[in-house]
């Protein structure tokens, strides 16, 4: 049930979930339930219950789906899903998000692990846990769910969107998680390289040039022709659209893909690496 409490820090998501919440609570009492009462009759506990009433906990949708069938409401506490939808993050997170699905073409080059919208649920798991200082048990998972969720766009479906990405070859061969998780990190590489809109490339360890020492970054093409940059380094995260900035990680990016495995001769390498299918 963990997900993104609305933070102090974000005024429009707060006044949003207390609203949603008031509405929670009230029809809870309209309908002469108590927090224990309504938890067993849409499968939770009443400290879940009372947690989401308190604001500690962002409701999901199934809770408010069933919330809106025992309450009886009409469909009127299930329509409040898109509400909560647009506030469960961090607004940081919430922006990439919002960003990445406007994007037509994206990007990514990374250096240190696999790129956030390829991971999978374990992978993304492990890299959080490995954060130092260490983060909280819910922080780790309200950061995966973050993450999982910006994966969406990232579909076979999406095929009008070009997404492009250069890994380094150390970010294959770092068994973070352990060799199972690796493996199936592996394995979810190998499925996304086959979408007809996406090339995956690998940059191997032996070349003597990489461009991109300076650290991992992203880059967004809009509808209306904008580029995004979107940089990290250990202790922030930047986002710009100035051309001046822009154009430089462009550059920067079209040399790492020159020097980078073409995609088809990028799979052996991945099949190889330690927990690949032919290791």
């Amino acid at each position: 049930m963990s997900e993104w409490a609305a933070g102090p820090d974000d005024e429009e998501a707060g006044a949003v979930m207390r609203t949603v919440l008031r509405q929670l609570k009230l029809w809870r009492e309209a309908a002469g339930l108590t927090q224990a009462e309504f938890g067993a009759a849409i499968g939770y506990g009443e400290e879940m219950v009372s947690c989401v009433e308190r604001g500690r906990r962002i409701p999901r949708p199934e809770y408010l789906d069933a919330a809106d069938e025992v309450l009886g409401a009409g469909g009127k506490i299930a329509a409040l899903k898109q509400d909560v939808a647009e506030v469960r993050y961090p607004k940081k997170v919430g922006d990439l998000k919002k960003l990445e699905a406007e994007a037509v073409e994206l990007g990514a080059y990374n250096s240190s692990v696999i790129q956030g919208l390829l991971q999978t649920e374990d992978y993304a798991r492990a890299v959080f846990n490995a954060h130092r200082p260490a983060l909280t048990e819910d922080e780790v998972e309200q950061q995966v769910v973050a993450r999982l969720a910006r994966q969406g766009i990232l579909d076979l479906m999406t095929g009008r969107r070009v997404f492009s990405f250069v890994q380094c070859e150390s970010t294959l061969r770092r068994p973070m998680g352990g060799r199972m998780v690796m493996r199936q990190q592996l394995e979810r590489l190998l499925e996304i390289a086959q979408f007809r809109n996406v090339d995956l490339q690998v940059l191997p360890s032996d070349r003597e040039v990489n461009s991109g020492t300076g650290g991992s970054f992203r880059l967004l093409e809009l509808k209306g022709g904008t580029t995004i940059a979107f940089s990290e380094s250990p202790l922030s995260s930047r986002v710009t659209a100035d051309p001046r900035e822009t154009t430089v990680l462009d550059t920067r990016y079209g040399a790492l893909r020159a020097q980078a495995l073409s995609p088809q001769d990028s799979l052996p390498l991945i099949e190889k690496a330690p927990g690949g299918t032919r290791t």
